[in-house]
């Protein structure tokens, strides 16, 4: 079939007063240097929230140690999802784990009270105090030791429904088996992951941040990154709590947690309301509800986050121009 030419001009007319309107419906009008263009879209959220589950919104470190109140070494649960196991552990004086390994998995912590000695293949061994932050990448061979007089607590964050490999010597015994499980012994090529400037084996906030800018600067440092886990310290002094107007964002199919290490952080979660987490509170939002975190005004604030995906989408409000 022809088309004529009058007719061809004018189908193109109307393709050259669309194109406009096409990129005008996706980006805002100008973007300021530095700065990113913002987009829209239409985003799925669920008529029904997802549920918490077996989580809270925010677990409250006392109630954690009045529930174990006179036990020396105890274990406790704090999130439990698909991609996340997280729980507070605290080991007796002079109890130490078996040598042990996560198949393909990094694994982090951070250190509460009391003294752990930390003994990571290819690492010096160090003993970590309250404040650390450590973490060990898949198939690097580790060891803890409650060191000192005292328990030592820390919180634990590994992969939902993983179980961890122990290096097997020549006579040694295998582990106990797990309910649901039994220990083999295989062969494997050796290969691991390793550390770098974003992925250090242990930060010691109380003294890079706390000690050495006691009153900032803001800024958001991250502590793991890699294709399956982001965790970034975000500290900054307080500031007014924002109005209920200014919802956060959500995320797609994605739940995010929060540890409190220093101050108070302010969050506003959809179906929950304003709640307060003080240092050792544990703060978790399920996917697709309106969550916004914030420094609560008075001191400096710092959380620590932990997001199943470094490119998780931060999806806001329609009016906020892309940023709470």
């Amino acid at each position: 079939m022809r088309i004529s030419g009058k007719v061809a001009s004018v189908a193109g007319l109307f393709a050259l007063c669309a194109l406009p309107a096409l990129a005008q419906q996706n980006v805002t009008v100008p973007v300021p240097a530095g700065k990113s263009p913002v987009w829209y879209a239409w985003t799925p959220k669920p008529k029904t929230l997802p549920s918490y589950g077996p989580n809270k919104p925010v677990t409250r470190l006392p109630e954690v140690l009045a529930a174990h109140k006179g036990q020396a070494s105890w274990s406790a649960d704090v999130v439990q999802t698909k991609r996340w196991s997280a729980r507070w552990i605290q080991m007796a004086p002079g109890e130490k784990t078996r040598p042990q390994f996560w198949g393909d998995d990094r694994t982090l912590w951070v250190v509460w009270s009391g003294q752990i000695r930390f003994n990571i293949e290819g690492q010096q061994p160090f003993v970590a105090t309250k404040g650390f932050l450590v973490q060990v990448p898949y198939r690097v061979p580790y060891s803890m030791e409650a060191v000192g007089n005292e328990p030592a607590l820390r919180f634990e964050v590994t992969h939902a429904g993983k179980l961890p490999s122990y290096p097997a010597a020549a006579a040694d015994q295998p582990p106990p088996n797990p309910p649901g499980y039994h220990y083999v012994k295989v062969s494997y090529n050796g290969s691991h992951d390793g550390y770098n400037d974003a992925n250090r084996p242990y930060i010691d906030f109380m003294k890079d941040y706390v000690a050495a800018f006691p009153n900032g600067p803001n800024k958001s440092h991250l502590f793991a990154d890699d294709d399956d886990t982001l965790s970034d310290i975000i500290r900054g002094m307080g500031v007014p709590t924002p109005p209920e107007t200014n919802r956060g964002h959500f995320h797609i199919g994605n739940d995010e947690f929060w540890f409190i290490l220093e101050g108070k952080i302010d969050y506003l979660i959809e179906d929950v309301g304003l709640i307060t987490a003080d240092p050792g509170d544990v703060v978790f939002v399920p996917p697709s509800r309106w969550h916004r975190a914030s420094w609560h005004a008075g001191q400096m604030d710092t959380r620590l986050s932990f997001n199943s995906r470094p490119t998780m989408l931060h999806a806001y409000a329609e009016n906020a121009n892309g940023t709470q």
